[in-house]
C-alpha cells in the first residue's frame, strides 16, 4: 500500500514560477519513487522562510486539517528543514515530517546495490542525521517503518551522537579503501590506454536504456528517478572497429543534498576521468531546459566541462512538434531505435575525427600486432595491402597522446 503523503512548499519572491513548479513536480516523482502517493500539495508565498515552522503559522492549521481529512501519514517539505523546524512542525501537526533531502537519501538507500554505494548512502544519512538527533518531534519518538526511515534511520533514536560519529569515521575509512581500489582500476585502464565514454544526464532521461542498447547488457532500467546508482562500465565497438569503454552514471538532479554530492563524488569522478561525454537529455520533458542547466552546472563543478561532449536528445518517438536542440554538437534519437543507435555511434566517430590527428602509416606483414592495435585503438578510415611494397597502408585518426603515435615517426 503506498504511503499517503502531503507536500508543503514555500515560494519566495525571487523564485521563478516555472522553476518552482518544476521542483514541485520533481518532488511528486520522488515521493512516488520512494513508494508513496501524493494526496495534496500545499504551497505558500512568503517573503522569507518562517524561522521556527518553515511555513506560516496561518497555514499550519490548514496542513493539520487536510492531513486529518486525507489520513496523511507523512509530510514532505520541498526545502531542507533545520532541526528546530522539523521538530516544531512534527509536534504541531502530530505527523512525521521529512524534507526533500531525507527523501532523496531514502531512495538512495533503497537503490544502492554495491558495497561502495551502500556505504556512501549510509555516510550521507548519518551526516544528515547527526545535527537533527534532537529535532525529531513527538511523532518520531517511536520507531516505525515508512518513507524516510530506511537504512540507518531505523535505529536512529537508540543511537547517541558519539556512536554515530564513531560510525562516520569507520565508514569514511572503509570508503577510502574502496576509492583507492577504484583508483587502481582507473590507473589500469589508463595504462592500457582505454578510451572512456561517460553517459551522463538528468535522472530518468533514458541513460540506462541507451547504455543497454549500446552494450547489449541489461543494467537496471525503470521509469523512475535514480534507477542507476552504481556506475557500470562495459566495452563497446564503434562502426570503424575502434573499441572504447562506456560508463553509465548516477542521474543528476537539481537541489541534490549537499551531503550526497560529497558522498557520491567518487561515483561521479568517473565522469571527470572520461575522454568523451554523452549527455542524454529527455527531449519530451517540459522542464528539459532546467534539467540541461542542472547537468551542465554539475559538470562544471566536477571540472568536466572541457571534455568533448555530444548532447543526445532522447525520446524522439514521443515528441509531437519539430525539435531544435540547445547544445551543439547534438543528435536527436530514440534509444529504442536500432538505426538511431548506429547514427549515434557514427556521430561520435565524426566528432572524434575532428578532435584527433589524421595519420597514414606503412606496416610490414610481421607487424600484425601493431595493425591489430590500430584497428581497435584508433579510427581506421582506409586499410589496403600493397603487393608491390609487400605491406599494409593504413589511414585513420589517432589521439594526440596515444602511444601508437611512435609508429608514425618511424
Amino acid at each position: 500500500m503506498p504511503e499517503p503523503i502531503l507536500i508543503i512548499s514555500v515560494k519566495k519572491p525571487e523564485q521563478q514560477e516555472r522553476r518552482f513548479q518544476s521542483s514541485l513536480n520533481e518532488l511528486v516523482s520522488l515521493c512516488e519513487t520512494a513508494g508513496g502517493t501524493v494526496k495534496e500539495v500545499i504551497t505558500q508565498n512568503r517573503q522569507r522562510i518562517h524561522p521556527a515552522y518553515y511555513i506560516g503559522e496561518g497555514k499550519m492549521n490548514e496542513i493539520k486539517n487536510t492531513s486529518e481529512d486525507l489520513q496523511i501519514t507523512l509530510i514532505v517539505s520541498n526545502d531542507e528543514l533545520s532541526p528546530g523546524q522539523l521538530r516544531n512542525l512534527s509536534d504541531y501537526i502530530g505527523i512525521r515530517v521529512i524534507d526533500r533531502s531525507q527523501l532523496i537519501l531514502d531512495i538512495f538507500a533503497q537503490r544502492a546495490r554495491t558495497k561502495e554505494g551502500k556505504l556512501q548512502v549510509e555516510l550521507a544519512q548519518l551526516e544528515y542525521l547527526l545535527p537533527r538527533l534532537h529535532g525529531q518531534g513527538t511523532e518520531m519518538s517511536r520507531l516505525g517503518a515508512g518513507i524516510g526511515t530506511r537504512g540507518p534511520g531505523e535505529t536512529k533514536l537508540e543511537t547517541d551522537q558519539r556512536h554515530i560519529r564513531q560510525r562516520i569515521v569507520d565508514i569514511k575509512r572503509r570508503l577510502k579503501a574502496v576509492v583507492q581500489q577504484r583508483e587502481q582500476y582507473r590507473k589500469r585502464r589508463r595504462t592500457n590506454d582505454a578510451f572512456q565514454i561517460a553517459v551522463v544526464g538528468y535522472t530518468n532521461a533514458g541513460k540506462s536504456t541507451l547504455f543497454n542498447r549500446l552494450t547489449n547488457s541489461s543494467s537496471m532500467v525503470e521509469d523512475q528517478l535514480f534507477a542507476t546508482l552504481d556506475p557500470l562500465t562495459r566495452k563497446i565497438q564503434l562502426p570503424s572497429g575502434f573499441q572504447t569503454l562506456v560508463t553509465d552514471t548516477v542521474g543528476f538532479i537539481q537541489d541534490l543534498p549537499t551531503s550526497l554530492v560529497a558522498s557520491f563524488k567518487s561515483t561521479l569522478e568517473e565522469v571527470a576521468e572520461a575522454d568523451f561525454i554523452l549527455h542524454v537529455v529527455d527531449a519530451a520533458n517540459p522542464d528539459m531546459e532546467q534539467h540541461h542547466k542542472t547537468v551542465n552546472s554539475l559538470l562544471h563543478d566536477l571540472d568536466a566541462d572541457d571534455i568533448p561532449m555530444l548532447t543526445v536528445y532522447n525520446k524522439k518517438d514521443i515528441l509531437d512538434d519539430d525539435f531544435i536542440g540547445i547544445d551543439h554538437p547534438n543528435i536527436l534519437i530514440s534509444a529504442l531505435d536500432e538505426a538511431d543507435i548506429t547514427r549515434l555511434l557514427l556521430k561520435v566517430e565524426a566528432i572524434l575525427k575532428e578532435e584527433w590527428e589524421w595519420y597514414q602509416v606503412q606496416l610490414q606483414p610481421d607487424q600484425g600486432k601493431d595493425l591489430n592495435r590500430l584497428q581497435h585503438e584508433t579510427i581506421v578510415t582506409n586499410q589496403t595491402f600493397n603487393e608491390a611494397e609487400n605491406g599494409y597502408s593504413v589511414e585513420g585518426f589517432i589521439r594526440r597522446e596515444h602511444p601508437l603515435n611512435s609508429l608514425m615517426k618511424e
